[in-house]
């Protein structure tokens, strides 16, 4: 979850763009390869943000402590939502976050009252616009959960051959159910998943070697430097030899977050 404050940024996923601004936040509970642009922001009026990581274990004890009707949510029948969320952040909510910044300069203070106002900042979000988003994530058999087993095996073997069946059984769902499941969250089948992957890593190398083409395309799973070459290209706008001339040129304003 992140809130962003005094300028903006956008973040851009599968073609899609999610933008916010001050007073806004954003809840991405599984592992996308999202890229973040900023789009507004100067030495008089810089780029802020707040990042708080949603740990599945802290959420489940806040929904455990609840009421039975406040806990109850979708779990393993239920359908994922969006890994991707973007809406006003509730007052409430910037109330807590603002305490919980204010702490930085107290370490004193922080170390007795910083659990219980992240704690509070946390219960802000089940509570929230996007609390079907917030409660699967602490639920251990919600779909969300299940779907990021599998996403993080692809994200981990990114340059090997995907196996939908594999994928589906870390899921514990069909294979048809496996694939909307999987496109509802995400907005792309598995095999445009593992590409986009495939491709970012293949240009933070590109970054770091530029004149390593080949290299590149075989260390993230390209067996045909021509295919990776296609693909960069209808990815990223550009071949990955003129694409990795202008990483060099503008690598400084560009980040990435997959």
């Amino acid at each position: 979850m992140a809130a962003a404050d005094e300028a903006s940024l956008r973040r851009d996923l599968n073609g899609r763009t999610f933008a916010y601004g001050p007073g806004r936040l954003t809840i991405v509970p599984v592992e996308l390869p999202v890229v973040g642009h900023i789009t507004q922001a100067s030495p008089e009026e810089p780029f802020l943000a707040f990042v708080l990581r949603l740990r599945p274990g802290k959420i489940a004890t806040l929904l455990a402590e609840t009421t039975p009707v406040t806990t109850a949510a979708p779990r393993a029948a239920g359908a994922a939502p969006l890994g991707i969320a973007v809406s006003d952040a509730s007052p409430a909510l910037l109330d807590a976050i603002g305490r919980l910044l204010a702490l930085l300069g107290a370490p004193d203070d922080a170390a007795v009252l910083a659990v219980g106002v992240e704690r509070e900042s946390l219960w802000r979000l089940p509570t929230g616009p996007h609390r079907a988003t917030a409660r699967q994530v602490g639920l251990a058999d919600s779909r969300l959960a299940y779907l990021a087993r599998s996403i993080h095996r692809i994200r981990s073997h990114y340059d090997q051959p995907l196996r939908i069946e594999d994928l589906a059984a870390l899921a514990a769902i069909s294979v048809t159910s496996f694939h909307r499941h999987f496109r509802a969250l995400t907005s792309m089948t598995p095999i445009q998943f593992q590409k986009q992957i495939r491709l970012h890593e293949a240009r933070t190398r590109l970054l770091a070697e530029p004149g390593d083409i080949a290299g590149a395309g075989f260390a993230v799973g390209y067996d045909s430097p021509s295919q990776f070459s296609r693909e960069y290209r209808r990815m990223f706008g550009a071949p990955p030899s003129r694409d990795a001339l202008l990483l060099g040129q503008t690598a400084p304003p560009l980040r990435r977050n997959l």
